[in-house]
């Protein structure tokens, strides 16, 4: 008889290009058979694949130059989840520390 036994696991990964942080989500069925052999199968939407690994292509760049991290680490570090959105430029308008030559005329061409 076969014992078959499944998890969820999201493992974090980052990319060493552009610094992006992502999660993938995986199935991990481990798998025991009659004869004492155990396994592990990875499947994302619902297909085998590997075992995720530093060098996961990354979905901004598309570099393969990644790293992961173990997991549940974002979620202990939620200051490197980069925003859904970019943040509203500020309105206030800059203004410079450096007083004007005296001798400065608008150009009001």
């Amino acid at each position: 008889m076969t014992s078959l036994e499944e998890e969820r696991r999201i493992v974090p990964f980052e990319c060493r290009s552009c610094w992006h942080v992502w999660e993938e989500e995986y199935l991990v069925r481990h798998v025991d058979d009659q004869h004492g052999n155990e396994a592990e199968i990875w499947l994302r939407n619902r297909l085998p694949v590997p075992p995720p690994s530093p060098g996961a292509i990354c979905p901004r760049c598309r570099r393969q130059d990644s790293t992961t991290f173990p997991e549940g680490y974002l979620s202990r570090h939620p200051e490197l989840i980069p925003p859904e959105k970019p943040a509203a430029p500020d309105p206030t308008p800059l203004l410079s520390p450096v007083p004007r030559p005296p001798y400065w005329q608008p150009d009001t061409r």
